[in-house]
């Protein structure tokens, strides 16, 4: 009886645990069915980003120090600081670029007891295209302003002994300054990009004008005379003949009218050496066309290191407009002008892709 018993529990036992099975299994399968007909959400996609921004700051101190040193020299310092910052858009057949660079710098000499500046450009640019049927072939237009943020003089040498940093001040000559001269300029062209670091821009239809606020530098910078008065012609022959014209007869901005080439390489060597340059070529249809303005920049940057580089830099300008005034030619001549440095220093880049 009791083996009877024990059998008995034993069936009933895996009857339930089979039952039980069954309840589960159909239980799982009507859930998996009611997920697999749940309607989907889908993710929404990420939206999409046209932009790509760029942000390169370098900053660059030199320092010397002499002690009983028999070979002579002065104390000095220089300190110089170069922000370049891109913003560029992108989407289907239309592209906008811009930017722009900041350079500023001054240094400090024993013998001089006035800091004196040697670096200073603040240079925006604009171009928007849009594809052509023609392959790497845009239209254009382009916007470029150029400028600086202070002052620039030329120091002569007090003529009395034991000058003062007032003395140092008032034998300096005004060159440049903020808005003095300032070039803005707007063309209308096509924009060719045969290789992705070459780009070429042709605008035959560009229009500008050249603004100089300081009166005195007016005539230095090649503005025109204003529509005198016979009074005003009279002062200003006198001032002419006494080899000191006064600046207030001159206008303040001159419009041009012309065609540009703009040739601009951006060539990277690998993660540590670039080269960047750009070629800016004018002629102004209203007066002297034959007479080409020429701005030629070039950078070499060279990392060293994680945060350091090496940076070498040049500038030249050639502009029929401009007088250059020195000890040989004290009314201004027309000559080419050139600058060159080389700077070693911290760089650091922030940077955004799509």
């Amino acid at each position: 009886m009791k083996k009877f018993i024990t059998v008995f529990a034993l069936a009933a036992i895996a009857s339930l645990n089979a039952f039980a099975q069954e309840d589960v299994q159909q239980a799982a399968a009507e859930a998996a069915k009611e997920i697999s007909e749940a309607p989907q959400i889908e993710a929404p996609a990420p939206k999409p980003n046209y932009w790509n921004h760029s942000l390169l700051t370098n900053v660059n101190f030199t320092q010397t120090a002499l002690t009983s040193w028999a070979a002579g020299g002065n104390d000095n310092l220089t300190l110089s600081a170069y922000v370049d910052g891109n913003a560029n858009y992108e989407k289907g057949k239309m592209i906008w670029k811009n930017r722009l660079q900041l350079d500023y710098g001054f240094l400090y000499s024993e013998d001089k007891p006035i800091f004196q500046k040697n670096k200073d450009r603040i240079y925006f640019e604009s171009k928007w295209g849009y594809d052509t049927p023609v392959k790497n072939l845009k239209y254009s237009a382009s916007f470029d302003f150029k400028t600086q943020f202070d002052n620039n003089y030329v120091y002569g040498t007090p003529g009395v002994a034991n000058p003062s940093v007032q003395d140092w001040k008032d034998a300096r000559t005004l060159k440049s300054g903020l808005l003095a001269p300032a070039y803005a300029t707007l063309g209308l062209g096509l924009d060719w990009t045969p290789k992705p670091w070459l780009s070429v821009n042709i605008a035959p239809l560009t229009g500008g004008f050249v603004i100089v606020r300081d009166e005195e530098l007016r005539k230095a910078y090649g503005m025109e005379l204003r529509d005198l008065s016979a009074t005003e012609q009279a002062a200003y022959d006198a001032a002419v003949a006494a080899n000191d014209p006064i600046g207030s007869y001159y206008k303040s901005n001159r419009f041009e009218l012309g065609a540009q080439l703009k040739v601009n390489g951006d060539i990277t060597i690998n993660d540590n050496f670039k080269y960047s340059t750009q070629v800016v070529l004018f002629s102004n249809y209203l007066k002297n066309p034959q007479n080409v303005r020429v701005n030629w920049d070039n950078k070499i940057f060279w990392k060293l290191a994680k945060y350091f580089t090496l940076t070498f830099s040049t500038n030249l300008i050639y502009d029929d407009t401009v007088l250059i005034t020195d000890e040989d030619h004290a009314n201004g001549w027309r000559t080419v002008q050139f600058k060159e440095f080389l700077e070693l220093g911290f760089s650091y880049t922030i940077a955004t892709k799509k």
